[in-house]
């Protein structure tokens, strides 16, 4: 088959002839049809990742939408949702014509759900709910997201609204972010480019108007740094990405005195049945019209050109389509 293939740490994939898949027993064998470039396929390609550098070379992609050829669980034809640990265990991903995917990671799509926005939901939506969940959101809490341009984000701040937040603010760095974020409901947005923390934090306070019970983070950095400034008394940081940076100063005096919890999230702590649950949740909303996201679709011989623009504006995920 073709694949999208990691040769070398740091470097983007070559479109090469690469072995297909073999299926294995409890896997499906899954012709694919459209495979996003994730910040986590990047993270894990540069081979300095938590998980370890992945053997080379290696087909990455952790999520995809395709058709199943062969399963001892789901008809032939079906279409599906699935997940790998490709770039974390050893083994190929997405970004290839076929994916050899273990059966418990795949979930039915519904027929009103594009190809194309399933994947760019997959994911990046199960972290932005999980994260509100994990935040322990309240009906009738505020909540500041930023990163707000991203997939995270942009969900984030629609799944706020769905999960009850009475008031929703949104923060990124550049225009086309913000005025996306306002279109998908935010009720203020907050620029946070520069590199000034004071006036950062500032604008974060004005738009915020008083209250953030719950931050979502993932971006970390000086961000998260100036958020915390402004959460309200026994308010909650959940960070789960490092975008601005992968250390940020946080206030001793401010966490202290706001009695403030600071807290990770990671899809890797939930299971294949809880995230296939979560998503199964976001379609249903995505089905009805409740919630989307932004993508560009490549073919998949231009993946080199779908990797590099993954987490530069305007932040539309870049989906390849084999």
């Amino acid at each position: 088959m073709h694949a999208a293939v990691i040769t070398r740490h740091g470097s983007p994939p070559q479109y090469r002839p690469h072995p297909p898949p073999r299926r294995r027993e409890g896997e499906a064998l899954v012709r694919v049809t459209a495979a996003p470039v994730n910040p986590l396929d990047l993270l894990c390609a540069s081979g300095t990742s938590y998980f370890g550098p992945p053997g080379l070379p290696y087909v990455p992609g952790v999520q995809g939408v395709g058709t199943v050829a062969e399963s001892g669980r789901l008809a032939q034809g079906q279409r599906v949702w699935f997940s790998t640990d490709a770039g974390m265990r050893p083994g190929d991903g997405s970004m290839g014509q076929w994916c050899a995917v273990p059966e418990t990671a795949m979930l039915p799509l519904p027929d009103r759900i594009a190809d194309e926005l399933a994947a760019a939901l997959g994911l990046s939506a199960i972290a932005a709910w999980l994260a509100l969940v994990r935040g322990g959101l309240q009906p009738g809490e505020h909540v500041l997201v930023l990163g707000a341009s991203g997939t995270v984000g942009q969900v984030a701040v629609q799944a706020a609204r769905l999960l009850g937040a009475a008031r929703v603010v949104a923060a990124c760095r550049d225009a086309h972010g913000r005025d996306r974020a306002a279109s998908l409901g935010a009720d203020a947005v907050a620029d946070l480019s520069g590199d000034d923390a004071g006036q950062v934090a500032a604008r974060l306070a004005q738009a915020a108007g008083g209250r953030a019970d719950l931050v979502i983070d993932p971006v970390w950095g000086p961000a998260a740094a100036a958020a915390l400034t402004v959460m309200s008394p026994r308010g909650r940081l959940v960070n789960l990405g490092s975008a601005a940076g992968a250390v940020a100063g946080l206030s001793s005096a401010a966490l202290r005195s706001g009695s403030l919890s600071v807290l990770g999230y990671t899809n890797n702590s939930a299971s294949d049945e809880r995230k296939a649950a979560v998503l199964t949740e976001i379609l249903g909303h995505a089905a009805a019209g409740r919630l989307t996201t932004d993508w560009e679709s490549f073919p998949l011989p231009e993946a080199a050109a779908a990797w590099s623009r993954c987490g530069t504006p305007p932040h539309a995920k870049g989906i390849l389509i084999p």
